[in-house]
C-alpha cells in the first residue's frame, strides 16, 4: 500500500484567493469606467466585487495598486483575446484592433490616465503600465496584420492605426460613434493593403 497524503486546504484557499482577485480586479475596472477616478474607492470596489473591504486591502494594498494592477489585468486579457483570433483580412483586423478602444478597458484605462496627469505618486505607474501594454497592443498588431516592420513607413503606419484607434475610441466616450468608425475602419483597412502589401 502507497502512502496517503492527507488532504489540505491549501489548494482551495489558493483557489478562493485567485478568484476574490479576479472579482476584485473586474470590479475596479467597471467601477473606473462607470465613476471615474473620484467615485473609485477600494470600498466601492470590494462591495460590487462581494467582498471585504480587508479583503481587498489584503491583494491590494493602495487604491494605486489595486487601479494599475485592473487595467493590467484586463489589458491582458483583451491581448490574449486578440493573439487567438483567427487569421482574418486587414478589415476585421483593423476592426479588432479599433475595438479594444471603444469598451470598458479603454474608459478605465482614460479615468487611470486623468487621474495620473494630476497625482504625482500614479503618473509613473501609469505611464510604465501604458508604455508596456502599447508595446505588447503594437507587437500583436504587427502580428496580426502580418506586417514587415524591416520595410521603411511599416512601423509608423501601424502605431498610426493604433493612435488612429484610441482616437475612435476617445470619440465615442461621449457619444456612440459607431457608423463613422465602420467606414473609418475600412478605409485604414485599404490604407494598410497599399502600404503593407
Amino acid at each position: 500500500m502507497g502512502v496517503v497524503t492527507p488532504p489540505t486546504d491549501r489548494t482551495p484557499k489558493q483557489d478562493r484567493s485567485r478568484a476574490t482577485r479576479r472579482r476584485l480586479l473586474e470590479a475596479a475596472v467597471a467601477c473606473l469606467a462607470e465613476h471615474g477616478w473620484a467615485g473609485s474607492t477600494v470600498s466601492v470596489v470590494a462591495e460590487r466585487a462581494g467582498v471585504s473591504r480587508g479583503a481587498a486591502q489584503h491583494h491590494f494594498p493602495t487604491r494605486e495598486d489595486l487601479f494599475t494592477a485592473a487595467v493590467e489585468y484586463v489589458a491582458e486579457e483583451r491581448s490574449a483575446a486578440l493573439r487567438a483570433l483567427p487569421v482574418q483580412g486587414r478589415t476585421d483586423v483593423v476592426a479588432a484592433l479599433v475595438d479594444l478602444y471603444t469598451g470598458p478597458l479603454f474608459r478605465a484605462a482614460l479615468q487611470l490616465w486623468v487621474a495620473a496627469s494630476n497625482e504625482a505618486q500614479l503618473r509613473p505607474r501609469v505611464t510604465e503600465l501604458e508604455a508596456r501594454v502599447g508595446r505588447e497592443t503594437h507587437r500583436i498588431a504587427v502580428e496580426l496584420l502580418g506586417a514587415d516592420e524591416t520595410r521603411p513607413g511599416v512601423r509608423e503606419t501601424v502605431q498610426g492605426l493604433l493612435d488612429m484607434a484610441r482616437g475612435l475610441g476617445l470619440a465615442n466616450v461621449l457619444t456612440d460613434d459607431t457608423a463613422r468608425r465602420q467606414r473609418v475602419v475600412a478605409q485604414w483597412a485599404l490604407l494598410l493593403d497599399d502600404v503593407l502589401d
